[in-house]
Parts: structure tokens; sequence; C-alpha cells
């Protein structure tokens, strides 16, 4: 049975201003998405105001039915070529030292979209001053080749998601596999690029605590340094009702935990979300470390301007 009263930590006022305006503005120009808007986050309006946000790329419309996501559903556009370019330019825009992409499960493309985001990376390593670049993929249908495509784009931080345990996946992430989203993970981890490996799950969806725990044991055993955990929020009708809202205890109780396994970072919270202040989990592990302005051989460029054509 759905649990009906919200309690007062979910919830969260929202208020429109100067720097939110300038947010949408530029995304709207620009026509990008971000998985803030496209899911209903209930923090988007804290982060635009800080102007923090996670790009949500190869469009809005997903082919997987997962049934905690507030995402469209249903046959989605071809991926479109230039979208690299204008998320750099508008990274460049918004002087963002941070960037976070994140995408659609694309099932209808060859390559589930890792070229894309590979081009992303690319684009964004040549700004100067570069941003530190995290994405957060999805499981490329739990095909390896494609998460090294990638990962050889020497993206910052690799985010892959875990979402929920292991018994709920036929009811809450149908057409995933816990296992092959572990292996993702330790691919990251054993990658030569040394990326950040992070992954994230929801709670309040009738997981047991025990179950909870071996997640994070498996996490740490595959490689995982970083983790996120926050509270399921129903975001449509048709998506699973929420079966628990987990007090702030337990979720202090998970961040101790955490640093019991020796997670590098734990960030654990009613409304933590996979990329909610990501920078300050990248400063956790790095310190003021700012990452490699650039690999052997890859050429540096100028900052974008609107109508400026991109270095070849």
């Amino acid at each position: 049975m759905a649990v009906a009263r919200l309690p007062h930590w979910v919830r969260k006022p929202f208020a429109e201003n100067q720097r939110t305006r300038e947010v949408h503005r530029i995304l709207d120009s620009l026509s990008l998405n971000t998985v803030c808007r496209g899911a209903a986050c209930p923090n988007r309006w804290e982060c635009f105001s800080a102007f923090s946000l996670t790009f949500m790329v190869l469009g809005d419309v997903c082919t997987r039915r997962c049934r905690f996501c507030g995402v469209g559903k249903g046959i989605p556009a071809p991926p479109d070529p230039g979208e690299p370019t204008r998320l750099a330019l508008a990274a460049t825009e918004l002087r963002l030292k941070f960037v976070v992409i994140t995408s659609v499960t694309r099932d209808d493309l060859p390559d589930g979209g890792a070229g894309h985001f590979a081009g992303c990376i690319t684009e964004l390593r040549l700004l100067r001053p570069r941003p530190v670049v995290e994405v957060l993929v999805p499981d490329f249908g739990g095909d390896m080749g494609l998460c090294s495509l990638v990962l050889d784009a020497a993206p910052d931080v690799f985010s892959h998601n875990v979402e929920t345990v292991p018994r709920l996946y036929s009811r809450i992430r149908p057409g995933a596999d816990y296992k092959a989203s572990l292996r993702i993970i330790e691919k990251a981890a054993l990658h030569e690029t040394r990326p950040l490996a992070k992954s994230g799950l929801m709670v309040g969806l009738g997981e047991r605590e025990e179950e909870v725990m071996d997640v994070l044991r498996d996490l740490r055993n595959a490689g995982c340094q970083s983790v996120t955990i926050g509270q399921y929020l129903r975001p449509r009708l048709e998506s699973v009702p929420v079966v628990r809202y987990v007090s702030p205890e337990r979720f202090r109780h998970y961040e101790e935990m955490g640093n019991e396994l020796g997670f590098g970072a734990l960030f654990a919270g009613p409304l933590v979300r996979s990329s909610y202040r990501a920078h300050e989990i990248w400063r956790k592990i790095n310190g003021n470390n700012h990452p490699k302005q650039e690999l052997p051989g890859e050429p540096g460029r100028k900052e974008l301007r609107r109508g400026e054509a991109p270095q070849a």
C-alpha cells in the first residue's frame, strides 16, 4: 500500500530567481535537456541557483520503462550530432567548473549512445579552463565494449546507478541486470584512465535493511569509490508507490556504514540524488586537486563563444 503522508523532511520550498531564469534561458536557447527538469528533481531550484545542473543528452524520451523514473517513455528521435558542441557552449556561458552528463537509455541505437557520450566528453575536455567531467551512464545492455568507448574518452567521474536491491529489479528496473551493473562499476574502477567510480541507489521501495548493506558491500568489492543514497519519491501516478519514508537517522546510519566499508564518500539523505552536489563528492575524495588539463597529444582550445565554430 502506498504511503500517503509526505513527511516534513522530504518537503522542499522552491522559488525562481535571476539565476534560475538564466539557466532556463541558456538551456532553451541551445535546445538542451536536463534530468533536473525531465525527472522533476526536488533540488532543481537550489541547484540551478548555484549554476549546478545535470545535462541529459540523446533526447528526453527513454526506450526503457523503469517504474521509478519520471522521464518520458516511447520512441526517441535520432541523436543530434550538434549536441556535444552546444553542451560545451552552455558550460562556457554558465562558467561551469563541474559538468555532469547523463542520458536516457537508448536501446534503439547500435552503440546505446556510447559514442555520443564520448563526443560530449571530448568537447568538454577541450575547453580552457577545463571543467571536471562526470558521466552517469545507462547499462548499454551490459556491453563492456561500449562502456570502454566512454571510458576511453577519459571522464573524471564515471557513474552508473544500481538504483535498488537485486530482489526488486524485476518490478522496479525491468530490462536491467544487477550483476551487469556491478561489472560496469568494476570496469570503470580498473580502467587505465582511473576515473572516480561512482554509483547510487534509492530507498523506500520495499527493500530490507540487510539488502541495502549487501548492495553497499557489493559496490565496494567492485571498486566503487562513491555512493549516493536518497529517498524514492513517486514522480508520476503510473510509477510505483512509495513503500516507506526512510528517516534522516537511518540515512546517517548509511553514511556511517559507508565510512566503515571504506568508501571515499557516501552521501545519504532524503533528498540526495545521483548528481546532487556532485562537486562536493569530487572535492572530498580529491581535495582541491584539479584533473589533468589534457591527455597526451590532446589539443587545447580557447573558450567557446556563441556563434563561434568549434576547433576541428
